[in-house]
């Protein structure tokens, strides 16, 4: 009987030595960032208890937790009845107590309100650890992905909206990735609604708006009908959606139309500030207000970032905003943070399409050392240990296999440099190093090579 060959699950992805090189210059080029604009690491469970993440994301969202059953005999307690009518929903909150985490803001505002007897206020963290969606995998979105995230809560002031802006703006020119950064606030959508004279439908406006790039206008407006809008409601809209011009010019037509409501005017009052101190400092990128912009209503209550790379076709690469209650559905009501996500596989698949990984990631150690035989070897070893010391990664051949083999290792490796230990060298305490890329060889001390190999880095 023939063995099945082993698979991963859909939507997640193995990476080998040299994708992993990759994503870790991703991670630390947004940690490097992230502590240039003070803040903080923090840490917390891969799974959280059920209670902590229903109900924050909305009814998808909640379809979307990976759920972990119960340990044990876990049926026992189940009613049959439940079982017998095939009721998932509820037979969910009986098998299971506890789930693999959606994103690491809700986890975040748990972790504030636990510990908020040891945390100094105004607190900013950032966070970089894998998050799981049961969603349907398709090109860039996945079931295991990893967040890379920056908040800050127990500040109401824009200048951490405008920090955050300059914080993406460093991070994606460091990457050397055009972006375009679109800003919008809840506030405006707030005050749209109640201009078109529906404001209890804020969440079906937004819901549909959100999809104009995908679907356009037209299909838009019919989800605005299905979703209960009148036509009179759909056709003052309209003219929202259609403003343009520079960001100025459209923060000066949406102060017009949202005049006289109080809750949008606010709304543009904020965004012109954020993107006037945003803009004052200086951008690499393209910065564009976005009147149609939603993301995760459920808990943004103020600006409303996202990020597209403009070389690449693919979905939001970094997204985030103001949410000024979270943490009171943890009993902590009343204190404000902002906070972005980038989103690192997708930023993996931008700088892939690119090619714009700079080559150092390309290898592993700068110097292979060539295996002749033990007594060679060991006068290598000592060699590559003072290397080491000196902070030059440096590897030995483990077999004394034919030379070709072992610079074909090299080769397959992307090895710079090849240090050859022979008799002669050895009698001389110097080793012969071949630059791989000219063929260029000479015959080096220890200190000599490490000046050579750290300034070829």
């Amino acid at each position: 009987m023939a063995i099945a060959k082993p698979s991963i699950p859909k939507g997640t992805r193995d990476f080998s030595p040299v994708e992993m090189a990759k994503r870790n210059y991703i991670f630390s080029t947004i940690r490097e960032v992230f502590g240039l604009f003070g803040y903080n690491p923090i840490e917390t469970p891969a799974m959280e208890n059920l209670s902590t993440l229903m109900g924050k994301y909305g009814e998808e969202g909640d379809k979307l937790l990976f759920k972990i059953l119960n340990s044990g005999d876990f049926l026992r307690s189940v009613d049959p009845q439940l079982i017998a009518d095939g009721n998932c929903p509820k037979l969910a909150t009986q098998l299971c107590e506890k789930g693999l985490r959606y994103d690491l803001t809700v986890p975040f505002a748990r972790f504030v309100v636990q510990h908020r007897n040891e945390l100094q206020m105004p607190f900013k963290r950032y966070q970089i650890q894998p998050v799981w969606r049961a969603d349907r995998p398709q090109k860039g979105r996945y079931r295991e992905f990893y967040q890379c995230d920056a908040d800050v809560v127990g500040s109401d002031s824009l200048i951490n909206e405008i920090e955050l802006i300059q914080l993406i703006d460093e991070v994606f020119r460091r990457f050397g990735v055009r972006i375009t950064l679109k800003v919008n606030n809840r506030k405006v959508l707030a005050g749209i609604a109640e201009l078109i004279g529906a404001p209890e439908k804020i969440v079906d406006i937004t819901v549909a708006i959100d999809k104009i790039d995908k679907i356009g206008l037209e299909k838009v407006n019919e989800e605005l009908r299905e979703r209960g809008l009148s036509d009179e409601a759909i056709a003052r809209l309209e003219p929202i959606l259609k403003i343009s011009g520079s960001v100025e010019e459209r923060l000066g037509q949406l102060e017009e139309l949202l005049a006289s409501s109080e809750v949008g005017s606010l709304g543009v009052k904020e965004l012109r500030e954020v993107t006037s101190g945003a803009l004052a400092l200086g951008l690499e990128a393209e910065l564009d207000l976005d009147v149609s912009l939603a993301r995760g209503l459920n808990y943004y209550t103020g600006t409303i970032i996202e990020v597209k790379a403009r070389d690449v076709e693919i979905g939001s690469i970094t997204g985030g905003g103001r949410y000024d209650n979270l943490t009171g559905v943890f009993g902590m009501p009343g204190l404000s943070g902002v906070g972005i996500s980038f989103g690192a596989d997708r930023i993996y698949d931008v700088l892939n399409a690119l090619d714009l990984y700079p080559s150092s990631t390309r290898t592993s150690a700068q110097v292979m050392f060539v295996n002749f035989g033990p007594a060679e070897a060991a006068a290598s070893l000592k060699m590559i240990k003072q290397l080491r010391s000196k902070g030059v990664c440096a590897e030995i051949y483990p077999d004394s296999a034919k030379m070709k083999k072992q610079m074909t290792y090299a080769n397959d490796m992307a090895v710079p440099y090849v240090a050859m230990v022979g008799e002669s060298e050895m009698a001389q305490g110097k080793m012969a190093l071949k630059n791989m890329t000219t063929g260029e060889q000479s015959l080096v001390t220890v200190d000599e090579a490490a000046a050579m190999l750290q300034t070829s880095k």
